[in-house]
């Protein structure tokens, strides 16, 4: 199978793009779909998208890294530097990124999953790090965005005894955002995917980037970058759009063009 059958891509709706990961057996993510992952987000950024959805099939999500390409030190390297470019592309992607989880995202599935903004799972959904299972750590981002999610000591349990997280958990600790039937999980990701694509997508990405970046450090210089932000939004088509129509229609009626 070539890189472009790995991840399938559609645009089902203005401005929203799906990718579904589709390699064989059990959607592992091989450097090969990592290669294809990471190009994708590059070339959804200048393709100015705005939202994207990924998933998976309806029992796997990604069952991890391709384990048959792990070996000594230096493909460590090499297969956790792919890793981390294909998913901090991902997690640097201006517009709203949702991931649709149904079946099981574990390993790198779940560090794919972390990388988006927000999590839709399936009541079949299962998420967790079972990297120590191997005798290894996660590689992918699971030590650094787990947390950020969960807590510090929650994930540290997952981590270190490598168990399941079923989707009802996931919800409670904030590892998932919303939980669905199976039938519904498109359905739903795809409600609010467009319901952001055909918002103010300019300031989705500002808002994306004052969180994003502003959580790597102290709250005065994350509030120094918002008020840049606030400034560096008033020069879009959109907030000139939005402002004048809250003036004359109130809020809520804007028809925004993303510039």
């Amino acid at each position: 199978m070539s890189n472009e059958g790995l991840v399938l891509v559609e645009s089902p709706l203005p401005g929203v793009f799906v990718l579904t990961l589709n390699a064989p057996k059990v959607n592992a993510l091989s450097t090969a779909m990592l290669s294809r992952i990471h190009y994708l987000a590059t070339d959804l950024t200048i393709l100015n998208a705005g939202a994207v959805v990924i998933t998976g099939g309806d029992r796997l999500f990604a069952a991890g890294a391709d384990i048959s390409e792990f070996g000594g030190p230096e493909d460590a390297a090499r297969i956790g530097a792919s890793f981390h470019a294909a998913l901090n592309a991902v997690a640097a992607l201006p517009c709203f990124t949702i991931a649709a989880v149904s079946g099981f995202a574990l390993g790198g599935g779940c560090e794919l999953a972390m990388a988006c903004d927000y999590r839709i799972a399936s009541t079949k959904a299962v998420f967790g790090q079972p990297e120590i299972l191997l005798g290894i750590i996660p590689g992918g981002g699971g030590t650094q965005r787990l947390p950020r999610l969960v807590g510090a000591s929650r994930a540290k349990e997952i981590m270190i005894t490598g168990r399941q997280v079923k989707a009802d958990e996931a919800l409670n600790i904030g590892l998932a955002n919303e939980v669905v039937e199976p039938d519904a999980l498109m359905a739903r990701a795809l409600e609010l995917a467009n319901s952001v694509a055909s918002g103010a997508t300019v300031a989705t990405g500002l808002i994306k980037r004052a969180v994003d970046e502003g959580m790597q450090t102290d709250l005065a210089k994350g509030l120094a970058l918002e008020l840049e932000l606030f400034e560096e939004v008033f020069h879009s088509n959109d907030s000139q759009i939005g402002v004048a129509s809250f003036l004359e229609n109130g809020p809520g009626k804007a028809s925004f063009n993303g510039h």
